[in-house]
């Protein structure tokens, strides 16, 4: 199979390797990188999206780079839970990229972490709207990456 559960992913790892965060978008991908301890997610970059094999190759340098060991994929879920187009192109994406390169890759659910980012943006930090846009997708893709390694937290627990 080719995502796997977050515990599987976790195992999966070696010791002091990160997790990269993807926040999979039609025209970008927002990219977050959690820390050795997998403890904290960290706002990386914003790639606009061409052909996915130039997308692959630039998250290749950042796994290269990093020690990265795994990847978090933000799943896009329907409100009710149920499964749209853009699950099955999350899935898709994973699927390229492990014939690319195997490693784990693991889903969290991404409902409502691009409108909770842009709340805190306007409400918290009164970010005009085109700066908005420049890390909205880098930091959607952070609150998703965090949302795994809290849940791993508590699954080490």
């Amino acid at each position: 199979m080719t995502i796997l559960d977050l515990k599987d992913v976790k195992a999966a790892l070696k010791p002091r390797q990160r997790l990269l965060g993807l926040d999979l978008g039609s025209k970008t991908i927002g990219i977050a990188m959690s820390d050795t301890i997998l403890s904290v997610a960290s706002p990386v970059e914003t790639i606009k999206r061409t052909k996915f094999t130039k997308d692959a190759n630039r998250l290749f340098e950042l796994i290269d780079e990093h020690d990265v060991g795994g990847l978090i994929l933000g799943m896009p879920y329907n409100m009710d839970g149920t499964e749209g187009p853009r699950c099955q192109s999350t899935r898709d994406f994973a699927i390229n990229f492990k014939n690319l390169r195997d490693m784990p890759i693991g889903i969290w659910d991404e409902r409502l972490s691009t409108s909770a980012v842009e709340r805190m943006l306007v409400n918290d930090v009164d970010m005009t709207r085109r700066r908005r846009g420049e890390v909205i997708d880098k930091l959607a893709a952070t609150y998703i990456l965090q949302g795994a390694l809290d849940a791993l937290g508590y699954q080490a627990g």
